[in-house]
């Protein structure tokens, strides 16, 4: 179990049902290691101020997590945690590594236009 303020996906059904069912999503995929640590705080801090993208966690160890652990997208990553970014079901982009406010925010303004 990851110990963040995150909605949890448990399993790969799970998985499927959060990305078919909201419009954009953002799965921090990792460990409670300090690689990843930083990036669900970052994930907690911004979470009220994108109302319009869903913001979940995923135990990378979990068997169930080869949903995203298999993506395309992913070959290649050599750290985690793996950082998902998913429209209407599909990955929009993905990210490896540690990575600052700044960093995610840019993404998520770019990927996730906000229609107000």
């Amino acid at each position: 179990m990851l110990y963040t303020n995150l909605k949890h996906i448990e399993n790969a059904a799970h998985h499927n049902k959060v990305i078919s069912e909201n419009e954009n999503v953002m799965v921090c995929c990792g460990r409670m290691g300090p690689m990843c640590i930083p990036v669900y705080g970052v994930m907690e801090e911004i979470e009220n101020d994108y109302s319009h993208v869903k913001f979940f966690d995923m135990e990378f160890d979990n068997p169930e997590s080869h949903v995203i652990r298999n993506l395309p997208e992913v070959r290649g990553f050599m750290g985690i945690p793996f950082v998902i970014y998913y429209k209407n079901g599909k990955v929009v982009k993905a990210t490896s590594s540690i990575q600052n406010k700044s960093e995610i925010t840019n993404i998520l303004n770019s990927v996730f236009i906000e229609n107000k």
